[in-house]
């Protein structure tokens, strides 16, 4: 199916804060700030008009989000397969520019890319999307003719099985959408060989936004080396060649299963997995005595709304306050927040307490966020929500 033309003619009045809220750079218009949108189809492309009729570019319309205007532009022009190409386009362009030893990247990181809900992921010959957005959702057939076109990929799979849909009123769902679907997609990320499950791994088959980090953290890993939530063993794998071990601890038995498949495919002898709930083996390894060189600590995000935001803090203490006791003098911790609700400074504040409790002194080395192609748009600070820090305890 061609869609040479997606917008339609239909427009939306924003409320005077609205306008005020994308003049000063961001892309989401809340509903409370839609004054009319009478009979605008859910998920069209949308004028978005002030009261005085002017129009301040185009944007994905929801029926349903709280979100009700995603911005795709703020020009006046058309939006359709054409646009929709030239967007791609540009962020290919941007990852020839970025992304080294790796098959493995986000090739579209919806508003950081100006392509709002949309995520494109892609692995080796494979793609992996979410249209998390009944706009982008409306979007997908002429996506799928633009992967086509521009990477002839050996498949194209949708991910949309996540929760966040239903705010959109859209099923959740997934499947092949194009080509055929192997196994097991292996792909190179900062010159070491990964698996991943397309079909059912987590997210579009796999974390890809600690890439940079990782590389960042092999220029310091020595020694014995812990990877505490280590999922399917990305920092492990990466570090492990500069190291004499690598302990890697996971609860998931399947991430486990795939770590292990990921140091087969690169030949380390040096990894020893363990499942155990990550809190409780660093409490018992301290008890222990165990000491190790590198720490490397990414947990999930432990506030996911801004209600969890003092347990958080104090989650986060407590892991790096366990950590920080099992690091030798001179040793290296690589800690991480991927809570968008937790700012770096609280995040650096609730570490400098750990710190102080386990009477440790630390410098910072490195202050880092998620990998290139995951840009942050400067005037939306959702897109920023990855903080990691690089430390060394002196």
């Amino acid at each position: 199916m061609c869609y040479s033309r997606i917008v339609g003619p239909d427009s939306v009045t924003i409320s005077k804060r609205g306008l005020e809220r994308l003049r000063a750079g961001h892309v989401w218009i809340y509903r409370s700030d839609v004054a009319d949108s009478r009979q605008t189809a859910p998920g069209s492309v949308v004028c978005v008009r002030d009261s005085k009729r002017r129009c301040h570019g185009q944007a994905l319309y929801s029926s349903q989000s709280q979100i009700a205007l995603r911005l795709l532009t703020r020009a006046c022009r058309t939006i359709d397969k054409a646009f929709l190409s030239e967007r791609v386009a540009a962020a290919h362009a941007y990852r020839k520019q970025i992304v080294r030893d790796s098959e493995a990247y986000r090739l579209i990181s919806s508003e950081g890319d100006l392509l709002p809900s949309l995520i494109v992921d892609r692995y080796g010959d494979c793609f992996s999307i979410q249209t998390l957005s009944q706009g982008m959702e409306a979007m997908k057939p002429a996506l799928i003719e633009v992967l086509q076109e521009q990477f002839s990929p050996q498949a194209i799979v949708e991910r949309n099985d996540v929760g966040v849909r239903a705010l959109e009123g859209l099923a959740e769902q997934k499947g092949v959408l194009a080509g055929e679907l192997p196994s097991e997609a292996v792909a190179t990320i900062n010159g070491m060989k990964f698996a991943f499950d397309l079909a059912g791994g987590q997210k579009t088959g796999g974390f890809l936004d600690q890439r940079e980090n990782q590389a960042a953290a092999r220029e310091y890993a020595r020694g014995r080396a812990l990877d505490a939530f280590a999922y399917s063993g990305g920092f492990a794998v990466t570090l492990a060649p500069k190291c004499d071990s690598v302990v890697g601890v996971e609860v998931s038995e399947e991430a486990l299963a795939l770590a292990r498949r990921n140091q087969e495919l690169n030949g380390l002898a040096n990894i020893e997995w363990r499942a155990a709930n990550c809190f409780d083996f660093l409490k018992a390894a301290d008890q222990a005595r165990e000491r190790f060189s590198t720490v490397v600590l990414d947990p999930p995000p432990f506030a996911r709304t801004k209600s969890n935001l003092e347990a958080a803090l104090r989650g986060y203490k407590e892991l790096n306050l366990r950590a920080l006791k099992l690091l030798e003098a001179g040793g290296f911790l690589v800690t991480c927040s991927c809570s968008f609700h937790v700012t770096e400074a609280d995040f650096l504040s609730a570490i400098a307490s750990a710190a102080l409790d386990a009477h440790r002194i630390v410098t910072i080395v490195e202050r880092r966020a998620q990998a290139r192609d995951h840009p942050i748009l400067l005037t939306v600070p959702e897109t920023h929500y990855l903080k990691c820090l690089i430390l060394r305890v002196t």
